[in-house]
């Protein structure tokens, strides 16, 4: 069975929750992850590139010279692609990179993301998050026991360069809330490296490009609930 900490918001461990196998137990599968990546990242592209053909670059409407007897190739127009300022042969035009995957492989993809997380010992659940106000002073309170860690760094300028420092870095954070609690979400919106989200919006990609998943207790019910 597996299982996580629970916390509150001043980093203490209240209990620990046993967690639906069926959905955070399930041994990745990487080929599938990968895919459910690839599919995300091609979802956002907005296909708006666009290059001029030779017909619709402006002028080149007459001939550059005769057909014949002067020793030059032929030419029908100075806005061929050979030509400077001509126009671009085989060029991106807008077009949709739209695709979509099965929905069992979405799914298979969802559980391993959550898995690895939960294996790896990267996901944390809180009790409770809830701010009484926008601030994000207390957001960090919050989150700084759990994201914050120093790493030694080199001095790149003045006359202590080279020397090694001890400098506080934050991990990147996924925080998944059961609901659209716009206290929360804004309280975090200006800390770089902390992202929120939803349980209907959490997708695969955000799940493996952070470092931590902090997960609210009422969420995972909602997770297991759609996923098992």
């Amino acid at each position: 069975m597996a299982k996580v900490t629970v916390f509150d918001m001043g980093g203490n461990e209240l209990s620990t929750l046993d967690l639906n196998e069926d959905v955070f137990g399930v041994k990745p599968n990487a080929a599938v992850m990968h895919a459910a990546v690839v599919n995300y990242l091609a979802n956002q592209r907005q296909g708006t590139q666009s290059t001029l053909t030779r017909t619709e670059v402006r002028g080149g409407g007459k001939k550059p010279w005769r057909q014949k007897g002067t020793g030059r190739a032929r030419q029908g127009s100075t806005r061929s692609p050979q030509w400077r300022h001509g126009g671009v042969a085989l060029g991106p035009k807008p077009r949709s990179y739209r695709y979509s995957l099965n929905k069992k492989v979405r799914k298979i993809a969802m559980k391993s993301a959550l898995s690895a997380k939960v294996a790896a010992n990267e996901m944390m659940v809180f009790d409770t998050l809830k701010l009484d106000e926008f601030k994000t002073k207390a957001m960090v309170k919050a989150l700084a026991p759990f994201l914050e860690y120093e790493r030694a760094v080199k001095i790149k300028r003045g006359e202590k360069k080279g020397e090694e420092v001890n400098r506080k870095f934050w991990k990147k954070v996924l925080i998944v809330l059961g609901e659209n609690d716009k206290t929360v979400i804004k309280s975090a919106a200006n800390i770089p490296g902390v992202t929120t989200t939803q349980v209907n919006t959490l997708n695969v990609y955000d799940i493996l490009n952070h470092d931590k998943l902090i997960v609210v207790k009422d969420a995972v019910a909602k997770i297991e609930e759609v996923y098992a």
